[in-house]
């Protein structure tokens, strides 16, 4: 099994062995495929003779005999098999690991083609099963298949968006809307350095206006298809792509000397390389705009990354390396800062810098340096600046980047990184049995809860929704998540948007303004009490130092019959909410018909962040471990002053991400969620037995024998929370001056003696209208709402209004 990515570029892919003695036995698989940022290339199949299915990444397309696996990997047509046939062709020949950026220019995406010999589909394997057909498919879900001559290549029709300058253009001048003249190259990816990429250019032409208002900017490489503007800081080698287009200006660089910075560090799978410093070409100080180096020439005994950058002759900078984790945390190497001058001349106009990464062990100084131009100050109630190199780590979780910090007040400032982390889901009815019990789950991505969302403050996210239930609507709310200037993508039907029909798909869009812990659900219904429903993690810093991320945790409880059906039972009952039948933590749990507890790994001496979360539809839960305190640091998205506490009361839809200490003796321990019933506040036929198990390492097999912490039942909110950083609203006015909107609960009896419920705002049930939702009214200008729609208007805008909530029965 080989598996590729981060935690935002994610492939796991199967190579399968025969071990038949009649011939091959084909059998590809492609699991847990999360299709983000980076994606396949190609893929190649080894022909009849070669006993392992290989599935390649490759740097160029197919071009004259089948492909260019030299460029990075050996050739697979002819290679004898052996133990060690596998392992061979999936990393480039004498290199440790996989470099990141091979995907496409300096990490960017590039899209799937899926090339499949007509051989395979000719089945002229003796052995090869019927179902490989669909497998191979199957493969292909994410991009194109097409079945060609093993060694012919694909020559495909140019992109209707750049019909106008490719082909007509190639290897011609075009002056573009603003004035600047580049030289066009049609279908051609270029590997120089890349000082950022934009989504808003749909053509070449605009992608060209894109690099003429960016400032160093000497090439503008458009990836077709998906509509992203590379805009380049200088020009590598270009090799043939179907999928870009490349308009240089003209000129470009002239005067500037190409400096070559070359790193020894020695890597692991995943990670990347980047220089930073004090000068915009070095993306001055900020690690969203460094530079990426390319491990091309990386072995394990010469463990290389380079890249060359662009610089005026006689310019003295300062600058460092730093590493890039998948789930984008850096760690910057060691003070003191690396300084230079770019001679006044060079032969050939390029010159080479060496260095080697630098630890505390061999610096001058075990701090960050701080003696940096160009320093970006976060604005926020402190007056704390921030240090350039001041990057969040165990030790330094206050930190973030480019002068943002856990200081910076995000409803105010907030970064913009220019990454983009996409997503495509499925929404499925399949059969479950999270707690030993088989019933139907309305799931995303065939799992309970869904998958993550996950991404870095400032980044942009793009989730598409694809709805394969065949009798259900849906959408998706992103709950706690600031929709700011971008209302449309908050997923409620009847209010932002219409309902996700069966069979249908959308993509939502908006940027991480925030950072901390939340979830996603379905707004349909009560749909996400059934299964549409998953964590939100955005990075960023926070007030209290941790060593170890452990994730959410999120709790909820669990009916056996269904949410919908006891929704539709309670709006005609004069009675309590049914009683669930479980609960689940972190989608597992163990019941009378089997099940599991969900386990969690401590690792002595460290501290772990853990991001609780209660997802349920009726039950509110005190949460707990125990033996342990739990250092509460954040509550949704507020960011608040650190406190210790044996128990935390979540109400539905509250977040606490707190941080444990593994300091008590080494065991196992019990995570406890207790359901408030004697409080009033949910009820729990599972009650005292909901857990899961904390263990430390080397004990990871061992069932609790712990006791939990005294607490004393509520429905009450935790007190005492104060915000890390304060915001202020103006002072408000008399209570007097107050509106009054009336509410009321009603029970009707209708003809056929049943009883149903109806909740009133000012003599007005709730109206969501899936066919025009309230939004629509907005974009259209139509201010005529129903009169039993309760629109409330607002005098001003940009002003505050104080709403008081108060529950009076």
């Amino acid at each position: 099994v080989i598996n590729y990515g981060e935690s935002d570029r994610s492939f796991q892919f199967a190579a399968v062995k025969s071990s038949s003695p009649d011939g091959v036995r084909w059998a590809p698989r492609l699991n847990n495929i999360k299709r983000k940022e980076a994606m396949i290339d190609e893929v190649v199949y080894a022909t009849q003779g070669i006993n392992t299915i290989a599935l390649l990444f490759q740097e160029a397309h197919a071009d004259e005999g089948g492909g260019r696996l030299d460029r990075c990997f050996p050739r697979v047509h002819g290679v004898p098999t052996g133990p060690n046939h596998a392992r061979e062709i999936i990393k480039p020949r004498g290199q440790s690991h996989f470099p990141v950026d091979r995907a496409g220019p300096n990490g960017a995406p590039s899209p799937l083609t899926l090339f499949v010999p007509t051989s395979l589909l000719a089945a002229s394997v003796p052995n090869m099963r019927a179902s490989i057909i669909p497998n191979i498919l199957a493969l292909a879900a994410v991009g194109t298949a097409t079945a060609i001559p093993a060694a012919s290549p694909v020559e495909l029709a140019p992109r209707a968006e750049n019909a106008a300058l490719c082909p007509k253009y190639d290897g011609q001048s075009y002056t573009d809307s603003m004035g600047a003249e580049y030289d066009v190259t049609c279908y051609r990816i270029n590997d120089g350095s890349v000082l950022g990429v934009t989504g808003d250019p749909t053509t070449l032409g605009q992608c060209m206006e894109a690099c003429d208002q960016q400032s160093g900017c000497v090439a503008g490489l458009f990836h077709m298809g998906v509509n992203q503007c590379y805009l380049m800081a200088d020009l590598g080698t270009s090799s043939w792509n179907r999928d870009y287009n490349l308009a240089v200006k003209k000129d470009a660089g002239s005067g500037d000397i190409g400096v070559t910075f070359s790193e020894r560090k020695v890597t692991s799978f995943g990670q990347t390389v980047k220089i930073v410093g004090s000068i915009d070409a070095l993306g001055n100080w900020d690690t969203g705009s460094a530079v990426s180096l390319d491990a091309a020439g990386y072995t394990s005994n010469n463990p290389v990354w380079s890249g060359k950058v662009n610089i005026a002759p006689g310019t003295t900078f300062q600058y460092k390396y730093i590493v890039v984790e998948g789930d984008g945390s850096v760690t910057w190497e060691a003070d003191p800062n690396h300084s230079y001058t770019v001679p006044e001349t060079a032969s050939n106009n390029q010159v080479s810098k060496s260095d080697v990464w630098q630890t505390t062990g061999n610096s001058a100084s075990s701090t960050f340096a701080s003696t940096v131009t160009n320093v970006v100050s976060a604005t926020s109630t402190h007056s704390e600046t921030p240090t350039a190199t001041c990057t969040n780590a165990p030790n330094s979780r206050d930190c973030w980047y480019g002068g943002y910090d856990v200081e910076t007040d995000f409803d105010n400032q907030f970064p913009t990184t220019g990454r983009t982390v996409k997503y495509d889901w499925t929404i499925s009815n399949i059969s479950m049995s999270v707690d030993g019990y088989q019933r139907w789950v309305l799931a995303v991505e065939g799992q309970y809860p869904g998958p993550v969302l996950e991404a870095n403050w400032g980044d942009n996210v793009e989730v598409t929704i694809r709805n394969d239930m065949p009798n259900n609507g849906t959408s998706i709310h992103w709950h706690g998540v600031r929709q700011l200037n971008n209302n449309g993508q908050d997923g409620v039907p009847g209010l932002t948007e219409c309902p996700i029909a069966p069979g249908q798909a959308h993509t939502y869009k908006f940027q991480v303004t925030q950072y901390g812990s939340s979830w996603y659900h379905s707004h349909f219904s009560s749909q996400y009490g059934d299964g549409v429903v998953g964590p939100i993690i955005f990075h960023g810093p926070a007030t209290a130092n941790y060593d170890i991320e452990l994730g959410a945790l999120p709790v909820t409880d669990w009916y056996y019959g269904g949410v919908m059906y006891h929704a539709s039972i309670a709006e005609h009952t004069n009675g309590l909410p049914p009683s669930a039948d479980n609960a689940l933590i972190n989608g597992s749990m163990t019941s009378i018909y089997g099940g599991q507890y969900s386990r969690s790994t401590l690792t002595a001496g460290k501290r772990h962040r853990v991001r609780l979360m209660n997802v349920a539809t009726d039950n509110h839960f005190v949460l707990s471990l125990d033996g342990h305190q739990m250092e509460v640091i954040a509550s949704d998205f507020v960011p608040i002053e650190p406190f210790n506490t044996t128990n935390l009361f979540l109400g539905i839809g509250q977040r606490y991400d707190v941080i444990i200490h593994a300091d008590q003796a080494p065991g196992s321990y019990w995570f406890r969620a207790e359901a408030q019933d004697s409080a009033g506040c949910g009820s729990n036929y599972n009650n005292g037995n909901i857990r899961s198990i904390f263990s430390y390492e080397g004990h990871e097999g061992e069932t609790p024998i712990s006791t939990g912490h005294d607490y004393s039942q509520r429905c009450t909110d935790e007190t005492g929370l104060r915000p890390h950083w304060n915001s202020f609203v103006p002072e408000g006015r008399a209570g007097a001056e107050f509106t009054e909107l009336t509410t009321s609960q009603l029970q009707a009896q209708e003809n056929d003696g049943s009883i149903t419920i109806y909740w009133r705002i000012n003599g007005s049930r709730l109206q969501a209208n899936w066919e025009v939702p309230t939004l629509e009214y907005v974009r259209t200008g139509n201010t005529s709402y129903p009169e039993n729609s309760n629109v409330i208007s607002l005098p001003e805008s940009g002003k505050w209004t104080y709403w008081v909530i108060q529950e009076v029965a």
